[in-house]
């Protein structure tokens, strides 16, 4: 077997190898024993990948970075290691082995027997070779369930500390603001309340397997001019503060992340990774953030190369050290050579790294790297024979049958139904016309930052590594007695329309259209959704609005079905399609839960988490918009959404009734207690989603005309009614007025109970009175719900 080496203790073993004294202690010492190489060889990662033979990482090769010596720089230790397994097509089991090795050697190299932490993304799972790809973030948001999100989490989490991996490059916090952005789909939606609530329970998860979360982007990085990526950001405090913060603010302070990483843009000239008021100021000093801020890949140096604020990547790494960034990612450029020279010659001041430093030994130290005890062997290989790796290959499972119910259930919960004329549920048709580009493409369910679209394009030799299967083989198992006829009718982007006469023959013999339209996930240009991918408007890509039209001139009902990582404006359809149904690329399940949905198996129970468009130019818009983004007499152009934000059908009915409100009026440090009844009034099991929204008539600065400022779910049995309970405090209506600072002020509110944004069932006209009232991030976050099943009459 591979020899295993720990760090051994002594009665004299330093101070910072004893667990038995405080971290802060372990750390002052460590930091006081090195050089100041050591130093700030902590501060910097490499990026890696391992090999395929279970040998030790080898460095990734990136087209915007010289070659790395890796072994020249193990002398001085390593702060990180990027992407072990999210950078190339290998076993589990010898990713694990692999990455072993690689730690053990890192840790022998250095004075100090420090082992690196390892990152990997997980946006929409553990971003590896066979791991399972769950929903992405928008599927999240459409579940309107951060309890989901959270076993979500808790079970990718323990995926990836079990093969050896210590911090994950999620949750997305950022609040979509123009559905042009190719990130769309990485966003949990247009709402901050529902952001940050579902993102905080993703946290939550996450680190309760004790693997490191991490905030991005910070921030406004989806507030960039026109949509598009890695664009100038020119946001308000107001808005900055009022929709773009919160989400991080309940992240850090209910959720306890442990890292943040800085955004690309500037705001008003300004870069993220150069904001001190931001990074410090803020983040650290207001809201008392006491883990490591990491740069976004590259953003150091995009400060000299593309922000233009430092002249050489000295001067880059002295800024963003000075503003409060702590790691450099993914690989050393700018923290390595220049910064050394920068503290030896003056021009940056060695307090600044130490700094620093202590936050990423702080880190190092709560992952039990610092211990006596570790050791490089993660629970995954506990007890194997690491000798021989054709042994080892196979003995890893990240896609199991646990995870995958996992993923069933966030998918079938954020299949969100848009519209339907009674269609739906499809009632045993005979012969079903499946039409669109995305019914046979068993890879229309993943998003841009799933491995199979991330890494495996690059390796088309390689299998995809998970079972994928199509709508055509979902619908297929769904109606078993159904004749099934598939035509493609156009691509996804490809503008061909020679195959859309095939498709409304199909359509014509069918009793049913199932058209299968929306997105292909990708990268910078490869795909229609996802980071790089930004669209000039919300139009369906290439020809599908054009099939669409043609499907619903054939005369048979046509059944909309959505893989998309954005919402789209879709034309006629709106009004003349038999049904609607919207998915945000659902994962591996994804076919499975919208075939559900369509037979009626499931009872569709998602809600939108960003508005769908009526036209594909009207961008950008949000159901936050203030008075004057409404539609109105003096625009020739209508915002109004289609469908909006919180908007989704049930194949049951619900009746809000008997609205109560305990005081109509209370001071600006008080609450307000409502209850209501809620009926399922159908025939069958659903659920219903309460939504809370706020709308202040009067405020010294321009308002919303409404926010979303609670929700709760509430499954009901047909005849089933429960009354609920909501207390709602005062400090849900507070807003950041003319000077800047938070105030809860007196005046009159309403308090919309809503199937939707666009769907207010009940209203409470409440009053706040007393003094205006300063309140801050230890402010209260949410109404509390309860719910209590009503006897029967």
């Amino acid at each position: 077997m591979t020899a295993i080496v720990a760090v051994e203790t002594t009665p004299e073993s330093p101070v910072w190898n004893d667990p038995g004294r405080d971290t802060d202690t372990r750390v002052s010492a460590l930091i006081e024993a090195m050089t100041l190489e050591e130093k700030i060889a902590q501060l910097y990662g490499v990026w890696v990948g391992a090999s395929e033979d279970g040998g030790q990482v080898a460095p990734h090769q990136h087209d915007m970075e010289e070659a790395v010596d890796l072994e020249g720089l193990l002398p001085s230790g390593l702060g990180q290691l990027t992407r072990p397994f999210g950078t190339a097509p290998v076993d589990p089991a010898l990713g694990a082995l692999s990455l072993l090795r690689t730690q053990q050697n890192i840790a022998s190299a250095n004075r100090f027997g420090i082992p690196a932490v390892a990152h990997e993304e997980c946006l929409a799972g553990f971003a590896t070779w066979k791991a399972t790809a769950y929903p992405v973030p928008l599927s999240w948001g459409a579940t309107f369930d951060p309890g989901l999100i959270r076993r979500m989490a808790a079970a990718i989490g323990r995926d990836m500390r079990s093969v050896g991996v210590h911090q994950g490059l999620a949750p997305v916090l950022d609040v979509t603001r123009d559905a042009r952005w190719g990130r769309v789909e990485e966003t949990i939606g247009e709402d901050p309340y529902l952001v940050g609530t579902v993102a905080t329970a993703y946290v939550q998860g996450l680190q309760s397997a004790d693997v490191i979360a991490t905030l991005k982007h910070f921030v406004g990085y989806s507030a960039s001019r026109a949509g598009r990526n890695l664009a100038p950001v020119s946001v308000g405090p107001r808005e900055r503060a009022d929709v773009l913060l919160p989400p991080f603010e309940m992240a850090v302070r209910e959720g306890g992340a442990r890292s943040v990483m800085s955004a690309y843009n500037d705001n008003d000239g300004v870069p993220a990774a150069a904001d001190e008021e931001l990074l410090t100021g803020l983040l650290r000093d207001t809201w008392g953030f006491d883990g490591t801020v990491v740069a976004d890949y590259f953003g150091i140096a995009f400060l000299k190369v593309l922000h233009g604020i430092a002249g050489d990547w000295a001067g880059a790494a002295g800024a963003a050290l000075h503003a409060g960034v702590d790691v450099e990612l993914p690989t050393v450029k700018t923290f390595g050579a220049p910064l050394v020279e920068a503290v030896t010659s003056g021009r940056v001041p060695e307090s600044v790294v130490d700094r620093a430093l202590r936050r990423v030994l702080t880190d190092k130290a709560r992952l039990g790297l610092l211990d006596p005890d570790w050791t490089p062997v993660p629970a995954a290989l506990t007890g194997a024979d690491l000798s021989d790796p054709d042994v080892l290959r196979g003995t890893v499972d990240l896609d199991t049958p646990e995870n995958r119910e996992l993923a069933r259930e966030v998918a079938e919960q954020a299949v969100v139904l848009l519209s339907n004329d009674g269609t739906l549920p499809l009632d045993r048709p005979r012969r079903i016309a499946l039409v669109g580009p995305n019914a046979e493409q068993p890879t229309a369910v993943l998003g841009c930052y799933s491995f199979p679209l991330h890494v495996g394009v690059h390796h088309p030799e390689v299998p995809l590594g998970l079972e994928l299967p199509t709508l055509r083989d979902a619908v297929a198992r769904e109606f078993p007695d159904a004749e099934i006829t598939v035509a493609r009718g156009t691509g996804v982007d490809d503008g061909d329309t020679s195959d859309i006469e095939d498709a409304v023959r199909a359509a014509g013999e069918a009793d049913v259209v199932i058209a299968v339209l929306g997105d292909r996930a990708g990268l910078f240009g490869r795909g229609t959704s996802g980071e790089g991918c930004d669209a000039e408007s919300l139009e369906l890509p290439g020809a599908q609005q054009q099939l669409l039209d043609a499907l619903l001139d054939a005369g048979t009902p046509v059944v909309t079905v959505l893989l998309a990582g954005r919402p789209y404006a879709l034309g006629r359809a709106v009004q003349e399609a038999a049904a609607l149904v919207q998915s945000f690329f659902p994962g591996v399940e994804g076919t499975g839960a919208l075939a559900g949905v369509l037979s009626g198996r499931t009872n569709p129970s998602g809600r939108l988490p960003v508005s769908v468009p009526r036209g594909p130019g009207a961008q950008p818009t949000s159901y936050l918009g203030a008075p004057l983004a409404q539609a109105s007499d003096v625009s020739n152009i209508d915002p109004t959404a289609a469908f909006g934000f919180g908007h989704g059908l049930s194949y049951t009915s619900f009746a809000w009734s008997d609205l109560l409100v305990d005081e109509k009026e209370t001071g600006t440090d008080g609450e307000f207690r409502l209850e209501f009844t809620v009926r399922n009034t159908g025939q069958r099991q659903g659920t219903e989603v309460v939504q809370l929204y706020l709308h202040d008539p009067v405020a010294p600065v321009v308002q919303p005309v409404q926010r979303l400022v609670g929700y709760t779910r509430v499954p009901l049995a047909p005849g089933e009614a429960r009354r609920v309970r909501v207390t709602v405090p005062a400090d849900l209506a507070s807003f950041t007025g003319r000077d800047g600072r938070r105030v809860v002020e007196a005046g009159d509110l309403e308090l919309r109970l809503s199937a939707s944004s666009a769907d207010a069932r009940l209203t409470a006209s409440v009053t706040l009175t007393g003094p205006d009232r300063q309140v801050d991030h230890t402010r209260r976050f949410h109404a509390v719900f309860e719910q209590e099943t009503e006897p029967d009459d």
